[in-house]
């Protein structure tokens, strides 16, 4: 999957893109890492009963020069994606996912559509 200008995640209604005023010290507060490549990648859990071994998670992955993004939700593994507006627990993954990309839009790494 090569890296994206916007991304809407299967389920949800808003589609996100990078903001031009994104910064790596941003991205490194809310908890990215770098990679051996110089990408920053997140991996937040979407289960509030067991963040340590969670259910699902969000994982986004943003290019050395902040200028494409990968963003999906994936098994607490990461083995496969999955779709967490249908899942039975959707309701806490949901509210969770969208808590994690509101502290993201306020930090300037997105913009959004304006739908939710």
């Amino acid at each position: 999957m090569d890296f994206a200008k916007k991304v809407k995640v299967p389920g949800d209604q808003t589609t996100y893109s990078l903001s031009p005023e994104v910064k790596r010290y941003a991205l490194i507060d809310l908890g990215f890492e770098e990679t051996k490549r110089g990408n920053f990648e997140y991996k937040g859990s979407l289960d509030t009963d067991n963040p340590f071994k969670p259910v699902a998670r969000l994982r986004i992955l943003i290019n050395a020069d902040l200028t494409g993004f990968k963003m999906e939700t994936v098994t607490g593994n990461g083995a496969r994606k999955i779709n967490i507006f249908n899942h039975q627990r959707s309701a806490e993954f949901v509210e969770q996912y969208h808590f994690i990309l509101d502290e993201m839009l306020k930090r300037n790494v997105f913009k959004s559509d304006g739908q939710k």
